[in-house]
């Protein structure tokens, strides 16, 4: 593996850093993990315990999901600060500065109420904690607490903006910053002065908190490079429409658009995400001023950090604000459009990035890719994403590559939070195809209402169909034959042909792949889970990274739970109970005693990682 080639890329300096060696890593959302001491939901401590297990499974390399202050969807790529992190992560009894003993009976109070543990989060604990927090901070001497000074002298690009929208939301009962008078609206500075000095303890209130959580997330940074474990930060690409960076710099969003993903094989209608696309040009002439900032606060927590949607560097998938919901990211635009201005757009950001951080940048490059993402991924040594599911390559049908054929520089995984999980994908969705892509393939070749349900019923097995997905019939082993119940040529077909090579006979060649022998069996195993991590381990990628909820699954009771229950973190377009809410079934104490910990550490050692 030449994996010293990366020292010849814009990213050397990184790469000395860090070394350039195989690492095995794992990725968690906060929410979904809890300690014995958590009170209501995953705490920043509670990290510490995340970092010794993976020195006890032989891994060094934590991926924590975006930790920035939520709105009220709690969707943590949809924050309502790209700067500001989210005030229920904070742990009250490791608070700095305060006297906690007038309160020891509330927390006990609120812990018993929030009790961890259960399914799902009970995001309610929010608010609880912030009020709670307000008692404790109108008890608490703040002047004169020279870290405290430090902290809001260094973060004033965007801390007082953030302080004060937080005011202004409150006081306007919870609207929207473009429902609000319009003095507010528009930050006119008599407004915001006003109200500052009409709410100077709440502000500095709001400051504390960032404060107190910016402190506790160093502590672990501190923490995790004596365990020589490196912390990837996962940083939004994007910010809510409603949030305090929109509302403090208008100029770098354009707000009559919102911005998604086009339509592909796995998401037929594409997607319409709500948050506005970058102004890029107006960025540029404050010398990216609000880039090097949010790189400068999460390097103090962070040790590289991973651009989320990096494709949207060199363009986005925009669409008009008034698109029907129901036609999601069908009708849009890239922006720019003109394609010959996407690699040194992307170039152009990329560079400002690395040239103001320390941190090692990392790419989810999935959806539809250009052809320049991987040429500069490449050039600048920037680790790519390889999901195990979708790297293929055509032979007679699509079959998965070898490990050796992945990239170098590229983090190897089996599922992204965006995802099924490796059970999800198996049982609901491997050899099957999207029935709205199907549909709407056959109606652009011409095919009516009356004929698309009888090729349906032809091609597919209704009767195991379900969730959207269809699935082959067997005795179709043959293109030819899905051609002659389609009454198309192969050319005005080669949509559909493309999405019957790539899942026909999916779950056989899997298996095979993976080498869990000639006995076909629909059902997973610990053995099956086993295979497919050591598979993803031994690929030639340089960082091989799995949820913990993959690495879980060895355990025979989890295994279980996971065909019971999905612990699935986002289903992408839906907005319902089951998105960013599930917690797993025992405590970080508990998973450092668990007896598969040994079998992890086996599986990176036998694949050459750390």
């Amino acid at each position: 593996m030449q994996y010293s080639d990366l020292l010849n890329t814009h990213t050397k300096e990184k790469w000395e850093r860090i070394g350039t060696h195989r690492r095995s890593g794992v990725a968690v959302p906060l929410f979904s993990v809890y300690s014995t001491i958590s009170v209501g939901i995953g705490e920043i401590p509670d990290i510490k315990f995340l970092i010794k297990w993976c020195k006890k499974t032989g891994m060094s390399i934590l991926q924590l999901l975006p930790m920035n202050d939520l709105g009220n969807d709690f969707a943590p790529y949809n924050a309502i600060s790209s700067f500001a992190l989210e005030p229920m992560y904070l742990s009250i009894c490791k608070l700095k500065e305060v006297n906690l003993a007038p309160f020891k009976k509330e927390i006990r109070e609120l812990k018993k109420l929030y009790s961890c543990g259960n399914e799902r989060i009970n995001y309610g604990i929010k608010k609880e904690k912030i009020d709670l927090l307000w008692k404790i901070y109108k008890r608490t001497y703040t002047n004169h607490i020279n870290k405290f000074e430090k902290f809001k002298s260094e973060n004033s690009y965007w801390l007082r903006d953030y302080a004060l929208y937080k005011i202004i939301k409150e006081k306007s009962g919870d609207k929207n910053w473009e429902e609000w008078e319009t003095g507010f609206k528009n930050k006119e500075e008599d407004f915001l002065k006003n109200i500052e000095k009409e709410n100077s303890e709440r502000k500095i209130f709001f400051y504390w908190i960032q404060w107190q959580l910016y402190e506790q997330l160093k502590l672990v940074k501190k923490y995790a490079q004596q365990k020589e474990v490196l912390l990837l930060g996962d940083l939004p690409f994007l910010v809510s429409r409603d949030s305090a960076d929109v509302w403090a710099n208008k100029n770098y969003f354009k707000p009559y658009l919102t911005s998604g993903a086009p339509p592909d094989m796995y998401f037929a209608m594409g997607q319409k995400w709500g948050m506005p696309p970058y102004h890029w040009e107006e960025i540029e002439k404050d010398n990216y001023i609000y880039i090097k900032e949010r790189l400068k606060f999460a390097e103090n927590f962070y040790d590289m950090f991973r651009i989320d949607h990096f494709v949207g560097l060199f363009r986005v998938w925009t669409i008009e604000n008034n698109t029907p919901e129901d036609q999601a990211g069908l009708v849009g635009n890239f922006d720019p459009q003109d394609k010959q201005s996407w690699e040194k757009n992307g170039k152009k950001i990329i560079n400002v990035m690395i040239q103001n951080s320390k941190m090692l940048p990392c790419a989810e490059d999935l959806g539809t890719v250009p052809q320049c993402s991987y040429k500069t991924l490449e050039e600048y040594g920037i680790p790519g994403m390889d999901v195990q599911r979708w790297v293929k390559e055509k032979n007679n049908y699509y079959e998965f590559i070898n490990p050796g054929n992945y990239r170098i520089n590229s983090v190897s995984t089996i599922s992204t939070h965006d995802s099924s999980t490796l059970i999800d994908w198996w049982y609901n969705e491997a050899g099957t195809i999207d029935e709205k892509l199907f549909k709407r393939l056959c109606f652009e070749k011409g095919i009516d209402e009356t004929k698309y349900n009888q090729i349906e019923n032809a091609l597919f097995n209704t009767m195991n169909s379900n969730s959207g997905r269809l699935f082959w019939k067997k005795e179709f082993k043959n293109l030819h034959m899905v051609l002659d119940v389609l009454g198309l040529n192969i050319e005005k077909a080669y949509e559909i042909i493309e999405l019957y090579l790539d899942s026909y006979n999916e779950k056989k060649i899997f298996w095979k792949y993976i080498r869990m022998g000639s006995n076909f069996n629909n059902k997973i195993s610990t053995e099956f889970i086993k295979k497919a991590l050591i598979k993803v381990n031994q690929t030639s990628c340089i960082f091989s990274i799995q949820l913990l909820q993959e690495w879980l699954l060895f355990d025979e009771s989890f295994l279980r739970k996971n065909e019971e229950m999905c612990y699935r973190i986002n289903f992408p377009g839906i907005v319902d109970d089951k998105n960013w809410t599930a917690v797993l079934p025992f405590s970080l104490e508990e998973l450092l005693e668990l007896k598969i910990n040994n079998i992890i550490k086996s599986i990176n050692q036998s694949c050459n990682r750390e």
